[in-house]
Parts: C-alpha cells; structure tokens; sequence
C-alpha cells in the first residue's frame, strides 16, 4: 500500500513550469534596479522544454496588465532554471532574457502557457498575497520548495547559465536557414506625415544578412511600450510593417523606434527628426566617409521596396515646381496677360511688375543722374577760364565785424572802471602828484 506524503502534495501544487524567485530590484550605492529579476524554474531538467507560448506577465498596483516577455516560437529551456533580468539592470548582462519594465514594490506575475496562468504570485499584503516589498530593507521573495510558498529571503542568489535557454535556427521549406533573435535587423524608411489617415503610415524593416530571418518574438519599441513583430524576411529584401500605435506625424524634436530582440537587446534604432512634410517619408540612403547613417527625406516612398530618393515633389498637369520653395505653382504663359508699356509679366506670380531703369528720371541743365541713387547732382567743373588758378587773399567782413566788437567792449569796460574808482584815482593822482613836487 503505497502512503500519500506531504511532500507528495507540495509536488503537486508546483507546475511543471514554475516560478521560483521575484526581485524587484533597489537602490543600492546609488545604482538604480539593483537585483532586478525573475527567476523561471522547471521539475523535470532531464529533457528540454519547448517554450512556444509561453509568456510572463506584471500586474501593477493599479491592476494594469502588461506582457513582460513573450517567449518566441522554437525557444527552448534546456536548464533546470531560466533567468529573466531587467535590460536596465547593472546585471542585465547575466540573464537569458530582459524584459523592459521595472517591477514595483507592490505587484504580481503570472506564468501563462497558451493564455492558460500555469503559476502566479503577487506581494501587495491584501487577500491572499504575500506582504509588499521594502526599499528599506531589500529582500527576495522565493518559493520553499518544501512547502510551495514564497517567503522574504534577504541573501539570495539566483542562478544563471548562458546555456539554458536558444531559439532553434530553423530550415525553411527550401533548406535555406533562418537567422534566430532578430540579429542583424535594420530600420530603412519610416513614413509619419500622412495626408488623409493615419493608415498610410509603415515602418520598414530591412534584412541586410545572407540568411532569411524568423521575426517571431522580435519587437518594435515606441514611447516605451513594445509591440510584437511576426513572420519572415528573406535574404537582403524588405519587411512592410504598419504600426498598431500611431506614429507623430511631425515630431517637435526627435521621436525614438527601436528593434528588440527575444532577449530584450536593441538591434537597431532610429531618431525621425523634425521637419517631416506630407506626402514624404524618410529614408536610410547610406554611409559618410565617417561610418554614419545617412537619411534623406523624399517624395517617392517605397514601403517594401528599396529606397528611391526623389528631393523634390512630382507636380500635376498645368503646374511646375519652383525649387526655391519646393512648392508646385500654376503654369502662366506670356499670351495670357498682356501688361502695359513699361511693365513685364511674372510667369510666377502672373502679375504684371513695373521695369524698373535709371532712364525714367530726367535732370535739368546742369545737373546728372546718379545710376546708383537715382538722384539729380550738380555738374562740377573747372576748364581754368572761369576760374582763377591764382589764390586770392581775402578777409571775411563778419571777422571785421567781430574784432570791433571786442574792442567796443574793452573801450566800455574801462570807462566803467574809471568812474567807479573815480575818487580813488583822484587820491592817488594827488599822492603821486606831491611826491613829484
């Protein structure tokens, strides 16, 4: 008779696939989302696990849901543990998968396989969750295999092996290979200024490798948040993406895409810059002397397509560009406006503008017309019949007129003192009159 144990029971609360460890991640000597990860842990480690799927999920405080991971098709777990770490994580590099979103003291995870939660854990202290973390106090909360619940762990460390998690490279129906992880992905021509709907507007991406390449759990990242890529591109052709979200049309400084692999590492990005007018699209041309992308904007897009560089805009019938503004204008010929005399017709702006030449002033006797002001100045001239070559000097009356004025003053000046110190002259005459007696 065989006995039914506790350790039966645990066994059986624990799904194959399961989660084993959460870290939210803290501050630690100033470096943000230290510890950050989620641990992914399997019971039977003698034969690999296919992951098709398979997802993690991270529900906030608020109740908002969120795919952190989506594990893409022939992705195996050939380990007994799988570790998952945040790309912005001092450990990031550790992990065999990153997903994008920090984790909060107050939140849960779901293990889902198919759409199907599998295994579960949340830690906001209400109903059957278990307590919150602390920033204060960094701890772990990791499930006791003895007994299948999580407990507050302060040292715990989780463990990780380059070798427990690939995605298969694959053989296409034709035996050519298909290139795993999205490597070598390159963003080639992004259109954001549409004319009428917002569903003229496409990403696209380019395969610049030999191999085709399998875009199954690659994404597009856009004002952080990811979006799931699916399907093939071949060998050196191009992949028409048309966005769920909505592209800004014109973006004030720059707006950021970014190509993310199955691990959560950035492929390739790309920053569209201001100035993005309707009708065009912006598009990858090539390389400086320096090594760096070259974009252009162009009024030829080619979703799917290699790029066509057009600088300026096809004009309808009827119509010519002017390249000074880039602006298609009425096409005006001479016949249709006959101007006055003394004006011309501008075929631009079919207005008739007045000719403009320095004949239209006429200077009388004496005098020229200045080309360059169109003003009358006097004629100067000098044969040496009409005027002496000898200097003649000469005194100006108004000089004359000053100096007897000055001497008119003088003259005052001393009558006035004469009669003020009149009786001080007359004594001091008689002084020097007496002494000479």
């Amino acid at each position: 008779m065989e006995h039914y144990t506790h350790a039966d029971e645990v066994n059986e609360k624990i799904p194959e696939l399961y989660i084993k460890a959460v870290n939210p991640g803290y501050v630690i000597d100033g470096e943000n989302n230290v510890g950050e990860m989620i641990e992914i842990a399997r019971k039977n480690a003698d034969e690999p696990i296919l992951l098709t799927g398979a997802t993690v999920g991270y529900t906030n405080s608020s109740g908002n849901y969120t795919v952190l991971v989506e594990f893409p098709e022939y992705s195996w777990m050939t380990g007994e543990t799988l570790l998952l770490r945040l790309a912005s994580s001092p450990e990031s590099e550790l992990a065999a998968v990153n997903y994008t979103k920090t984790l909060a003291f107050k939140a849960g995870i779901d293990l889902k396989i198919n759409g199907e939660i599998v295994d579960s854990v949340c830690w906001t202290s209400k109903d059957d969750c278990y307590k919150e973390f602390k920033s204060s106090n960094p701890t772990t909360l990791v499930r006791n295999l003895e007994t299948g619940e999580f407990e507050h762990v302060v040292s715990y460390e989780p463990f990780y092996n380059s070798e427990s998690y690939y995605v298969e490279s694959l053989k296409d129906e034709e035996g050519y290979g298909l290139v795993e992880q999205c490597k070598g992905l390159q963003f080639s021509e992004i259109l954001s200024y549409y004319e009428t709907s917002r569903s003229e507007q496409f990403i696209e991406i380019y395969n610049p490798t030999s191999e085709q390449i399998l875009l199954n759990g690659c994404q597009i990242r856009y004002k952080n948040k990811n979006y799931n890529l699916n399907g093939v591109i071949g060998s050196e052709k191009y992949f028409k993406y048309l966005p769920e979200f909505s592209l800004t049309k014109n973006p004030t400084n720059f707006n950021t895409l970014e190509i993310i692999d199955v691990n959560g590492k950035v492929v390739d990005r790309l920053d569209y810059p201001n100035g993005q007018r309707k009708g065009t699209s912006y598009i990858f041309v090539g390389y400086d002397s320096g090594g760096k992308e070259i974009w252009k904007t162009t009024y030829a897009p080619t979703p799917g397509e290699p790029n066509n560089y057009q600088e300026f805009k096809t004009c309808e019938t009827g119509k010519v560009l002017n390249e000074a503004t880039g602006n298609c204008v009425k096409v005006i010929t001479v016949g249709e406006k006959i101007c006055k005399e003394g004006y011309y017709l501008n075929i631009l702006t079919g207005r008739c503008n007045k000719i403009k030449t320095t004949s239209e002033k006429t200077c009388k006797e004496g005098y020229y017309l200045n080309p360059e002001t169109n003003r009358c100045k006097k004629i100067k001239e000098n044969t040496g019949a009409n005027y002496s070559l000898e200097p003649e000097n000469y005194e100006e009356e108004s000089s004359f007129i000053a100096l007897y004025a000055v001497l008119g003053i003088v003259f005052l000046g001393l009558i006035y003192i004469i009669y003020e110190f009149r009786h001080e002259i007359s004594r001091l005459w008689r002084k020097v009159f007496r002494r000479s007696r």
